[in-house]
């Protein structure tokens, strides 16, 4: 890792204006792509992150409730 970059680059940003900062956040910020709704699906279905609900009981019908 380049420690020494990093400070100076810190230093940089440090001695902005507060105009000058804004820029440089709307310029790191924007532009930068969004994941589509298909390409979180296709993490969540990938990923185990969902895996434990497959252990849980059914407890839910869709008797229960109210309809929305």
């Amino acid at each position: 890792m380049n420690t020494q970059l990093v400070e100076s680059i810190y230093q940089v940003i440090q001695s902005l204006s507060d105009e000058e900062r804004s820029l440089l956040e709307e310029k790191l910020y924007t532009n930068q792509p969004y994941p589509s709704q298909e390409e979180i699906i296709a993490l969540a279905e990938t990923s185990n992150v969902f895996h434990f609900l497959h252990n849980e009981p059914d407890i839910y019908t869709l008797e229960d409730g109210e309809p929305v």
